[in-house]
C-alpha cells in the first residue's frame, strides 16, 4: 500500500520558517521523482517544488525560489520542504507527491501519488 504523509505544518508569523516532512512508504524511494504542491481556498493547486529521483536536479516556483529548498533523506524515506522567510501569500494546504520516471516536472498530472496534505497558515 503506497503511503504518502505530511507533517510540519503550523501556524507562523510573517518571515517565520517551517520544515515540511513527507514519509513515503510502499514505493521504492530511491526511484521516484518527488514534487511539493500547494492549494489555498478558492485557488487553483500550484506547483512549489520538484527533485529528481537521483537528487541532482531540482526546479522551484518563481515565487519561492530562494525562500524553499526541497530535499531527500535516503534512508527515512522522507522528502523536505524546508521553507524560510514566509509570507501571508503561502499559506495553503501543502501536499507531496511521487511518480516513477516523471523527472524534472512542475505538472501536476504526471505525478501517480499524493498526500493528504498538512495546513501552513502564515498571518501578518
Amino acid at each position: 500500500q503506497v503511503q504518502l504523509v505530511e507533517s510540519g505544518g503550523g501556524s507562523v508569523q510573517a518571515g517565520g520558517s517551517l520544515r515540511l516532512s513527507c514519509v513515503v512508504s510502499g514505493l521504492t524511494f530511491s526511484r521516484i521523482d518527488t514534487g511539493w504542491f500547494r492549494q489555498a481556498p478558492g485557488k487553483e493547486r500550484e506547483f512549489v517544488a520538484a527533485m529528481t529521483w537521483m537528487g541532482g536536479t531540482t526546479l522551484y516556483a518563481d515565487s519561492v525560489k530562494g525562500r524553499f529548498t526541497i530535499s531527500r533523506d535516503y534512508a527515512k524515506s522522507t522528502v523536505y520542504l524546508q521553507m524560510n522567510t514566509l509570507k501571508p501569500g503561502d499559506t495553503a494546504v501543502y501536499h507531496c507527491a511521487a511518480g516513477f520516471g516523471i523527472g524534472i516536472t512542475a505538472t501536476a498530472s504526471r505525478y501517480n501519488y499524493w498526500g493528504q496534505g498538512t495546513q501552513v497558515t502564515v498571518s501578518s
